[in-house]
């Protein structure tokens, strides 16, 4: 019987969720080898895909692959105890905004990152509610500098992971399943005869060019997929984060919060977004900025002057975060597709076999991340 060698190229969450599935799918059998190459020399899940917020949203966009993907992953955190394993529960989700204490002034052209285009009526959650009224137990922003509070959805609706457990978890699994994995710099893709042949990469011990054999690739390089496939409209925008610990003994209620932040004294404004996590951890991130995408995601250049910004965003809301201490200050790239021309899209029932170029180089992204959680 003829051997199949699927090379996946990328260890973030669409490789690492795709090895999971061909890891378990019902025709996996030992004639079928399956084969994670990562770049990173610290494994995966160390670009955006490890420092995302990891919200997981009934109201996310598409809607025809959310509705099934959300499911999948309650399916996942109850066979798996993603509870305890990557941090899986749901939260509360709200539109703030108000007044903050102290912002200094903004630093650099930022670009907006666009989480919230699933919700009813375009990019922003519909305004005006309740002036000034906040949930009884969220307690860690001050009410007296809040101007509306907007719930984005109802109760269950929005949940969350750690996305860097939950993707080295996926990972994880995937090898307990027979899933290879080998650390190294996809360099191409090897082709003969109209036909994948195999990967050439850089081993990151002896610096030597190799090829592993491949009868099916499975592009999942994030901003990096371009450097293989240049045709791909694919482009970089690097997004910093923090993530705080609150002082011992404060308790940061579950919610997710995208804020507009105006500083009266400076005439500046802000939207940072911040996720309370399972174990009292609190994570902010801000808007994206333009910066040259570098050879490998361990080469990365976080800007200090960034994290700080974000860090006086949000504590000028909270005196919880303000009074808290700044554990990571972190950045990564968020593969963004270009505007204009010919996009291909699906409603209904997806027929995944159209992913599949003419070559058998498979190509996935955000949306078939999801379709692979639907296939499963």
């Amino acid at each position: 019987m003829t051997t199949r060698n699927i090379v996946i190229i990328g260890g973030g969450i669409i490789g690492c969720t795709t090895a999971y599935y061909l890891t378990r799918h019902r025709l996996a059998s030992p004639t079928i080898q399956i084969t994670l190459i990562e770049a990173s020399e610290h494994g995966p899940a160390q670009g955006a895909s490890g420092k995302a917020g990891g919200l997981v949203a009934r109201w996310a966009y598409p809607k025809e692959i959310v509705d099934v993907s959300f499911q999948e992953h309650v399916k996942l955190a109850e066979e798996h105890n993603g509870k305890d394993r990557w941090g899986w529960r749901y939260v509360k989700c709200g539109s703030w905004e108000g007044r903050g204490e102290v912002v200094p002034d903004a630093v650099g052209v930022t670009k907006s990152l666009e989480k919230t285009l699933g919700l009813p009526g375009g990019q922003k959650p519909a305004r005006t509610l309740k002036k000034g009224g906040l949930p009884e137990d969220l307690l860690w922003v001050k009410e007296e500098l809040t101007d509306a509070y907007t719930p984005m959805a109802k109760d269950g609706a929005t949940a969350q992971v750690h996305p860097y457990l939950f993707t080295t978890s996926m990972f994880e699994l995937a090898k307990e399943k027979g899933l290879n994995f080998l650390k190294g710099r996809a360099i191409s893709i090897s082709r003969q005869d109209g036909q994948v042949t195999g990967v050439e990469y850089l081993d990151p011990t002896t610096n030597e060019r190799k090829n592993i054999p491949a009868t099916d690739v499975i592009l999942a390089a994030g901003a990096w997929s371009p450097t293989l496939l240049p045709e791909l409209p694919i482009t970089a925008t690097r997004a910093h984060s923090v993530t705080i610990r609150p002082a011992e003994g404060v308790t940061i209620a579950p919610y997710v919060l995208f804020t507009e932040i105006d500083d009266p004294a400076s005439a500046t404004h802000s939207s940072p977004e911040i996720y309370a996590r399972p174990d009292n951890e609190v994570y902010a991130c801000g808007p994206g900025d333009d910066c040259p995408l570098p050879t490998t995601v361990d080469d990365v250049v976080v800007n200090a002057a960034s994290c700080e910004l974000i860090y006086s965003h949000v504590a000028s809301i909270s005196q919880q975060l303000r009074e808290g201490t700044v554990d990571k200050r972190q950045a990564c790239f968020l593969p963004t597709v270009s505007t204009g021309g010919r996009a291909d899209h699906w409603r209904g029932n997806a027929d995944c076999e159209r992913l599949v170029r003419w070559d058998r180089t498979h190509m996935l992204g955000k949306s078939s991340y999801e379709i692979a959680l639907a296939e499963s």
